[in-house]
């Protein structure tokens, strides 16, 4: 370059694109020159192991012998197709894959009694005391502890739970069938908030609720239900999308729907007015009984893409107060877990951080499949339930269409010009960006046999993540 052309450059007011630290825009900036920062870090962190691992995985996909594009469009061509239909409501005895009267269905990745947190403990207790096998929570407790119990995750057989997510073998559960691939999931009607048993409540007040439910609610239900037909919870949910729901941790609206759908099936039934007086009463005093469809619903769209060979599509999250897991498509049978993680939440009055249990619940299969903590923007009021500002909702969206593979096409977010909810959590791209899924939840309180103390929004750890990535490299590369 001449001296002229030099001399030039530097008579020329400066337009600076900054890379990495920030203060040396800021810098620039106070010296009168412009300077544009551009948000960049180095794939994985930094991690040099990681970043290994990418470039093994970008050779084997240049070279054909990974197809994983091709895995993650049958993937997310499967999430988009699926139509979940409530069909019916059954005993889970009756119609849940493998459960019988001595095993116990809960929340997340596989546990042992012994490591079970507090919440879940309190909830297998409240579980046998329902069934039968014991009297009294001391009696419960030991039992659980003799050998005699089996547990088991909810997802190991078609099902889900919110927080601890226990279910025993006489409960009602939803029947959410995936109609364009027949695939079933399963799910217990929901208590209500406060002292309840999936927040690990067991109190006489706690099994008279579930009897109530079992013995007038759920029977009412479905011959409401029969009489309607199957109901077509696709719709229902971009419904509530657009009425300021996200499906997770806000479904007034859903439940809202959900009771307009019913009513004039309810009304005529061969009942007494009080007992569908109870019925109403009792789903108008309950928001977030819409919340025990959305989690079947999702479960049953999303495990219509599980075992697709390539795919690194996750089509579980879960969580048991003691670990965080998840599965990918391409590697289905296989749990990559973590610690637990401490919620950032609100407070129920009389209740501190000091008083919660950690993250738990399969609730977040709603993020899994695109709503909850993914759709924030499209309820901006949730954060007066979980904390935060309005706009931190959008935000949440925002990000999410960084670790995601498609936008839905039929989730849609009125704040952001009708745009898809961010959909298909793609594992590759959580650990290439550090992004973590975000996920707004429940708070139960430490102990067993208290219930829950708050709400509020958490971030999954990376072990799993980046363990699940490193478990796909490994085995297709």
């Amino acid at each position: 370059m001449s001296t002229n052309r030099i001399n030039d450059l530097f008579s020329q007011d400066l337009n600076v694109i900054n890379l990495g630290l920030e203060g040396f825009a800021d810098t620039l900036r106070s010296l009168g020159s412009r300077a544009t920062q551009v948000e960049w870090k180095p794939p994985a962190g930094g991690n040099s192991e990681l970043i290994a691992l990418f470039d093994r995985l970008e050779a084997a996909e240049a070279s054909g012998s990974v197809k994983r594009a091709e895995a993650n469009a049958e993937a997310v061509r499967r999430v988009q197709a699926g139509k979940p239909t409530i069909v019916d409501i059954g005993i889970a005895q009756d119609v849940v894959p493998g459960m019988h009267k001595k095993l116990i269905l809960h929340a997340g990745p596989p546990v042992k009694w012994e490591d079970m947190s507090g919440p879940m403990r309190g909830a297998v207790m409240g579980g046998l005391i329902y069934e039968g096998l014991a009297s009294t929570p001391e009696e419960a407790e030991k039992l659980a502890a003799s050998g005699e119990i089996e547990f088991d995750p909810c997802h190991h057989h078609s099902a889900v739970g919110p927080m601890a997510g226990i279910m025993t073998a006489s409960m009602p559960v939803w029947i959410m069938e995936n109609a364009e691939f027949g695939n079933r999931a399963y799910c217990t009607l929901n208590e209500g908030l406060g002292k309840v048993l999936r927040y690990g409540a067991n109190s006489q007040e706690v099994i008279d609720r579930l009897k109530w439910m079992a013995d007038e609610l759920a029977p009412v239900l479905r011959a409401a239900l029969k009489a309607h037909g199957p109901l077509d919870m696709k719709n229902l949910i971009a419904q509530v999308l657009q009425m300021g729901d996200e499906g997770h941790n806000r479904n007034r609206a859903g439940t809202s729907l959900f009771i307009r759908e019913m009513a004039p099936y309810l009304v005529r039934l061969d009942e007494s007015r009080d007992t569908i007086a109870r019925v109403l009463e009792f789903l108008n005093s309950n928001d977030h009984f819409f919340l025990n469809l959305t989690m079947p619903a999702a479960k049953c769209t999303v495990d219509a893409a599980a075992g697709i060979e390539g795919s690194s599509f996750i089509y579980t999250m879960a969580r048991n107060g003691t670990e965080f897991g998840i599965r990918i498509s391409g590697l289905p049978d296989q749990w990559f877990t973590g610690p637990a993680s401490v919620i950032d939440g609100l407070y129920l009055p009389g209740f501190t951080a000091d008083d919660a249990a950690r993250d738990i619940g399969d609730s977040v299969i709603t993020e899994t499949s695109g709503i909850g903590g993914f759709a924030m923007a499209a309820a901006p009021a949730i954060v007066k339930f979980v904390g935060g500002k309005p706009a931190d909702a959008v935000n949440f969206t925002r990000q999410m269409y960084e670790i995601t593979m498609s936008e839905n096409s039929t989730y849609q977010i009125p704040a952001m010009d009708f745009r898809g909810t961010p959909t298909a959590i793609d594992v590759i791209k959580v650990v290439e960006t550090g992004i973590l899924p975000a996920i707004n939840t429940g708070i139960a309180h430490k102990d067993p046999g208290v219930g829950m103390v708050g709400a509020g929004l958490v971030k999954p750890p990376e072990k799993c993540f980046q363990d699940a990535f490193r478990a796909y490299v490994e085995h297709y590369c």
